[in-house]
């Protein structure tokens, strides 16, 4: 009987829940949105309550439509959106606040105090992190100065703090597993990646009860079992928890040092395996736990892209160059090149390598020539700019050169967008088939878990569909296009 799995994807806009059979394929899916909370400009939150019941509620819409397969569930797997943070009940599992979005900025004061205090080097030495509020510890010390109730509840253990995997986990277990991953407990500020422990430094630093934080397991441990309230026939094992980013990592088979994956979307999000030991990084990427595996660690550097898909939807919807985001691609092959037009989609700043929260968007090198065809290829090259500036931080602070370049996301159907990629990064860029991409490293965790597959080389043999694009454009041509591209970056800093 071939096996199947149900994985759990929490993301920042919904709640997913994905059937798979043992090759990745996707057997069937149900999603529900959840709402955006707004409370002031800067905070994001989150009802906690409405993501548990969405979550219950997605894996009884799958299981309603699959009830002849149910007995071939082998377990469930979570991947969650990461720097969330929910405290809640111990008795009852109920959240005590709206959960904190990690694009929620209402720590910055925090973060600006402890920066200026001199505690940067401590911080980035133990999590290989930067002080600041899109981690979750910063969040936390803000809720506990503003709401003496569950400081009182967190100090006297009747209140538990966790990322969404954690809370998640405590609900479908009836409260009976308080645990989180390697990859989520890594996002919090709080924990050291090199002893692989929450630290009691660094939770003083914060204000944070160490022993309100979950217990940390290896992503491919069980973490209870459940019948999710009911909508399985029998308790399955909770296997295979890992944050969003690490699972796309994982479901890309970055296994090795050296090799590297971008998730386009929204944002960009573009990790490289640096192998089981961590490297000094500089003021450019950040160092994550890849995952761990049999007591060993795999790190990673990570950058993260501010503005890629969401540059497009710019030019839809506030500037009007486009109808649809389908027509982008025909525009962009309409012209022979970028006629000199580069577009810097600062927006919001400039994250890595550049960390300019004053630069703001350009258009530069237009003229009286200039189309809107210009326009729209200059915003689609901004996407592989910014993935080549990001590389090349990476490469120089880790000593390691990439391998190969793996994709996915909806914009890896652009086919422009990814030959121009791999021609200005010069590296092969390997787009998989895989649909939902942080599903399945979570179920691929999960199929490591259960000893159907007994290591890493095992789950990489698993077939999948491959497009392979090589570097085409002559360095020379390289070198000139990427040149101007750095010449309108310095305009906005």
């Amino acid at each position: 009987m071939s096996p199947m799995i149900i994985a759990i994807d929490q993301s920042t806009s919904a709640t997913k829940a994905v059937l798979f059979d043992a090759q990745g394929r996707v057997l069937d899916k149900a999603a529900r949105d959840h709402r955006q909370i707004y409370p002031q400009p800067g905070w994001v939150e989150h009802d906690a309550e409405e993501i548990w019941q969405n979550t219950l509620a997605v894996i009884g819409e799958l299981t309603a439509r699959n009830r002849a397969h149910l007995d071939k569930v082998a377990c469930l797997s979570i991947t969650n959106q990461r720097e969330t943070v929910v405290v809640f009940d111990r008795a009852t599992g109920k959240p005590l606040h709206n959960a904190i979005v990690w694009q929620d900025r209402r720590g910055d004061p925090v973060c600006q105090k402890l920066r200026d205090a001199g505690h940067e080097q401590l911080v980035l030495g133990k999590t290989g992190l930067k002080i600041d509020t899109y981690f979750s510890a910063s969040k936390l010390k803000w809720l506990i100065g503003e709401r003496p109730d569950l400081a009182a509840k967190l100090g006297n253990g009747n209140a538990l703090i966790g990322t969404i995997d954690t809370y998640l986990i405590y609900r479908l277990t009836g409260g009976n597993v308080f645990a989180t991953d390697h990859t989520n407990a890594s996002r919090t500020l709080l924990f050291d990646i090199g002893k692989l422990r929450w630290d009691e430094q660094l939770c003083n630093l914060f204000d944070v009860p160490i022993r309100a934080l979950p217990d940390v397991r290896e992503s491919a441990a069980q973490f209870g079992r459940t019948d999710a309230c009911g909508a399985l026939p029998n308790r399955v094992p909770i296997i295979g928890v890992m944050g969003d980013s690490q699972a796309s990592l994982f479901a890309q088979r970055c296994y090795r040092q050296g090799m590297a994956k971008a998730t386009f979307g929204t944002g960009t999000s573009v990790l490289l395996n640096i192998g089981s030991e961590r490297r000094p990084t500089g003021k450019g990427a950040v160092t994550a736990l890849a995952w761990v595996w049999r007591s060993q660690p795999t790190y990673a550097l990570e950058g993260i892209i501010n503005f890629s898909a969401a540059t497009i939807e710019w030019l839809k919807n506030q500037l009007g160059l486009i109808r649809d985001t389908a027509e982008v691609e025909a525009l962009a092959t309409s012209v022979p090149d970028n006629g000199g037009v580069y577009l810097v989609p600062a927006f919001a700043g400039l994250s890595a390598p550049y960390w300019s929260a004053e630069a703001r968007a350009a258009i530069v090198g237009m003229t009286a020539h200039t189309r809107r065809e210009h326009v729209v290829r200059a915003a689609l090259e901004s996407i592989a700019y910014q993935i080549r500036d990001v590389l090349d931080m990476m490469q120089a602070e880790a000593g390691l050169a990439v391998q190969s370049l793996h994709a996915d996301g909806g914009p890896t159907r652009n086919r422009f967008l990814m030959q121009f990629t791999a021609d200005l990064t010069g590296v092969e860029l390997r787009v998989a088939d895989v649909p939902e991409s942080s599903a399945w490293g979570a179920a691929m965790c999960g199929l490591l878990g259960l000893g159907l597959h007994r290591s890493l080389d095992e789950l990489a043999a698993i077939p999948r569909q491959v497009q392979i694009y090589r570097p085409q454009m002559q360095a020379a041509q390289v070198q000139q296009l990427h040149t101007g591209w750095l010449k309108a970056v310095k305009r906005v800093l």
